[in-house]
C-alpha cells in the first residue's frame, strides 16, 4: 500500500464506520471529531456516534427496505450495527438503541484499534499534502467554517433541507392508568406505550397543534422540510384525519382493555435501557417549547409529561453529490477528498452507516491499488449509493432513504402473479444472492485478505 496520511472528520456514524473499516482492512487513519469544543444546534454531547434524533433504526424484517439494508451490512462486516445490536431496547420489530450505550460502544471500538487516531480538533480546511486522503463525514450538521472550505471547492454553498426532531418524556410522568402496553400487529413483545384516542379527544388535539405557536421557518422555505420527518403540525395542516392515517394510525393496535380499536392512537418508544424515557414516535416537531408543553399534554395519559428532550427543528447541509462528487465519491475539484453519509444526501442513520464502510472500501482499494467493481445494482448498497447518489438528471437533488423502488424489478416470468410482500421477499432474496457473489469476486476478497 502506498504510505498515504488518511483523516476522516467527522466522528458520527458515517464517520466511525469508516474509520473502523479502514482499521480492519490495515489503513491507519485519524479521526476527527470537533466536539465538545465545538458543538452543533442538535448535539447534546461530545460522543462519538452520537444519535440525534429518534432512536429508531427502523424495521430489522428483511422483507423492508431498512431490514435488506442491514442484512447486506452485515455480510458486509458492518461494525456499528453490531454496536447496535448490543445495545437495543425494545422496539418490537425496529431495531432502536440506547442513545448513551450505543455511543459508549461505539467508542470503545474506536479505541481498542491501534490503527485509529482519535484527535478531539476542529477541521476548517485541508492542507495541500498531495498524499493526504480526506474522508468527509461530518454530516448536515457541517460546521460553517468547514462548509466554506467545501464550498470554495465546488464552486457552490451546497443544499440543504430542514429537519425534526421529535420530543422525549419521562415515564414516571405518565399516567399510565389511560395507557396500554401493545406493539402494532402483535409483532414482537409488547413494547410500546400507546395513548388512545376517541374522535372528541383527537379533534381536540388536531385543533390546537394546528393553532400552536412554531420556530418561525421563512416561507420560500417550507418546501424544504424533509418529508421524512415533517414535522407533526406539519402533517396536520394537510387535513383534520391526516395524523390519524399517518403518524396516529390505529391500524394494527387494539386497547386489550377494550378490545376494540381507537379513533387515533399515540406510541411512545422505549429510549434507554432503564426504561425511563420514552419519545413520542413519528412527533417530530417546530413547536416552541412552552407550546409542546401545553399541546402534547392534551394527549391522554400526558397530563402532566415532564420533557426531557424537547422537539426541535434544524438546517441540514448536504452536497449536490451528483454533481459535485465522481464514481469514488471525490470531490471532481480535489480527487484528495471523498465524501461519506448524511453530507452527501443520504438520508437515515443506517443508510449513513452503509455509505461510510462502502466509501472507505472505496478508499482503501485506491491506496492497495485493488480493483473494486460497483455494487451489484440488485442490492440496496448499490443502488443507493452507486445508483441513486450518481443520478444527476433531477432538476434538484434530495435525500432518499433506501427503498425498494431504487431496485431493478423483477424480470417478468419471475415476477408472476406473486402479492407485494411476496415481491418484496423475492427482491431481497436477490440482492443477498448477489451480494454474496458480489463479496466473493476478485476484488472485495482481495481487498479483504489479510
Amino acid at each position: 500500500m502506498t504510505p498515504a496520511a488518511v483523516h476522516v472528520v467527522g466522528g458520527g456514524l458515517a464517520g466511525c464506520e469508516a474509520a473502523l473499516q479502514l482499521a480492519r482492512l490495515g489503513v491507519p487513519c485519524t479521526l476527527h471529531e470537533m466536539r465538545p469544543e465545538r458543538t452543533t444546534p442538535a448535539h447534546r454531547t461530545g460522543d462519538l456516534a452520537e444519535i440525534v434524533c429518534s432512536n429508531s433504526l427502523k424495521s430489522t424484517e428483511p422483507a423492508t427496505a431498512s431490514g435488506l439494508l442491514k442484512a447486506e451490512l452485515d455480510l458486509a462486516g458492518c461494525r456499528l450495527l453490531r454496536a447496535a445490536r448490543e445495545t437495543a431496547v425494545p422496539a418490537g420489530a425496529a431495531l432502536a438503541v440506547d442513545r448513551e450505550r450505543f455511543s459508549a460502544a461505539v467508542a470503545a471500538l474506536v479505541a481498542a484499534e491501534p490503527l485509529i487516531t482519535l484527535v478531539r480538533d476542529e477541521v476548517a480546511d485541508f492542507d495541500d499534502d498531495p498524499a493526504a486522503r480526506w474522508l468527509v463525514a461530518t454530516g448536515p450538521l457541517t460546521s460553517p467554517d468547514l462548509h466554506a472550505a467545501l464550498a470554495r471547492r465546488t464552486g457552490g454553498a451546497g443544499l440543504h433541507f430542514f429537519d425534526a426532531v421529535a420530543p422525549s418524556v419521562s415515564l414516571e410522568s405518565l399516567d399510565c392508568s389511560r395507557l396500554y402496553r401493545a406493539a402494532r400487529y402483535d409483532k414482537g413483545e409488547a413494547d410500546y406505550w400507546n395513548a388512545p384516542l376517541d374522535r372528541e379527544e383527537y379533534r381536540a388535539f388536531c385543533a390546537a397543534l394546528v393553532a400552536a405557536e412554531r420556530t418561525e421557518v421563512h416561507d420560500f422555505e417550507k418546501s424544504l422540510l424533509f418529508d421524512g420527518c415533517q414535522p407533526v403540525e406539519e402533517i396536520a395542516d394537510t387535513g383534520p384525519e391526516t395524523l390519524a392515517h399517518g403518524p396516529l394510525r390505529p391500524v394494527g393496535l387494539r386497547d386489550p382493555r377494550t378490545g376494540g380499536r381507537a379513533h387515533a392512537v399515540v406510541q411512545l418508544r422505549q429510549e434507554n435501557a432503564a426504561g425511563t424515557i420514552f419519545g413520542l414516535v413519528g412527533f417530530q416537531t417546530r413547536l416552541k417549547q412552552g407550546e409542546q408543553r401545553r399541546v402534547f399534554r392534551l394527549i391522554p395519559g400526558l397530563e402532566r409529561a415532564e420533557f426531557v428532550r424537547y422537539g426541535q427543528l434544524h438546517r441540514n447541509f448536504y452536497l449536490d453529490a451528483p454533481r459535485v462528487l465522481d464514481a469514488r465519491f471525490a470531490l471532481r475539484a480535489d480527487a484528495r477528498l471523498r465524501c461519506a453519509g448524511q453530507i452527501t444526501g443520504v438520508e437515515g442513520y443506517v443508510e449513513s452507516i452503509a455509505s461510510g464502510l462502502t466509501t472507505a472500501w472505496r478508499l482503501a482499494a485506491e491506496l492497495r491499488a485493488v480493483d473494486l467493481p460497483d455494487w451489484p445494482a440488485e442490492t440496496l448498497l448499490g443502488a443507493l449509493l452507486d445508483g441513486f447518489l450518481r443520478d444527476g438528471t433531477s432538476r434538484r437533488f434530495s435525500p432518499m432513504n433506501a427503498n425498494f423502488g431504487l431496485l431493478p424489478a423483477m424480470p417478468d416470468a419471475a415476477r408472476g402473479r406473486r402479492g407485494k410482500q411476496e415481491r418484496k421477499e423475492a427482491l431481497a432474496a436477490r440482492s443477498l444472492a448477489a451480494l454474496r457473489a458480489h463479496l466473493a469476486g476478485a476484488g472485495p476478497s482481495a481487498l479483504l485478505a489479510p
